[in-house]
């Protein structure tokens, strides 16, 4: 008899193997330059509640997973400070919508390791003992050694959270996907700016649900792992 969470369009994992000896919740990217008062996001005047809506979801999960002893890994997008991992159409890109990356901002050089704007949020701070990515891109396998950590520690499911939706954890999705690794997305406890909730569409951050993955609610969650 296996553990499942309710989840569209199947439910989640295909093999009913749910515990937290094989399951990894991965908060990606809830930086103070995104998400939180006085970063970039917010001084850019953008609507910060978009990207803020997960913190409370995430709270309440995290305060369930972790007790419970399932893994928890966090994110955070950023550069070294000579900025020699920054590829010049990247950083031209980022300054055309006002966000130019290694640029001055309000918390420091904008996604540049170690700037008080690159760290995670205190309201999302990982606890001593969790591990922390620290990826150059968009998807958190390129250029880390999270594989490499999943794998050791036998991890086969992957819980995806974090920001924004349709960039860095629908890309963490994918990549994970072509990997193996059986994923769920959780829709409260992800988020998007303003710059993409007026440009981007909305239908396209779960259209490939059943190929890379299923997507639930926190609640779903935490009633199967709590069953």
């Amino acid at each position: 008899m296996g553990r499942y969470v309710t989840a569209e369009p199947y439910a989640y994992p295909y093999n009913g193997e749910l515990r937290p000896e094989n399951t990894a919740l991965i908060v990606i990217d809830m930086q103070t330059d995104f998400c939180g008062k006085g970063g970039y996001v917010d001084a850019m005047g953008y609507d910060l509640t978009l990207t803020r809506t997960p913190i409370q979801p995430l709270q309440t999960l995290l305060a369930v997973m972790r007790p419970l002893g399932y893994t928890i890994m966090h994110t955070r997008e950023g550069h070294r400070p000579d900025l020699s991992d920054l590829p010049e159409n990247k950083q031209w890109r980022s300054r055309q919508i006002g966000a130019g990356i290694g640029d001055p901002g309000p918390c420091g050089k904008i996604l540049v390791r170690g700037e008080p704007g690159w760290e995670i949020i205190p309201e999302l701070a990982p606890l001593p003992g969790e591990i922390v990515i620290d990826k150059p891109g968009k998807g958190a396998f390129y250029a880390t050694d999270l594989d490499l950590l999943l794998r050791q520690l036998g991890m086969q499911n992957l819980i995806l959270t974090g920001i924004t939706t349709d960039v860095c954890v629908h890309t963490t999705m994918r990549e994970a996907n072509d990997r193996g690794y059986e994923c769920l997305m959780l829709s409260d406890c992800t988020g998007r700016h303003r710059l993409r909730q007026l440009f981007g569409r909305p239908e396209d951050d779960h259209d490939a649900r059943g190929v890379f993955g299923a997507v639930a609610t926190s609640s779903d969650l935490i009633e199967a792992i709590q069953s």
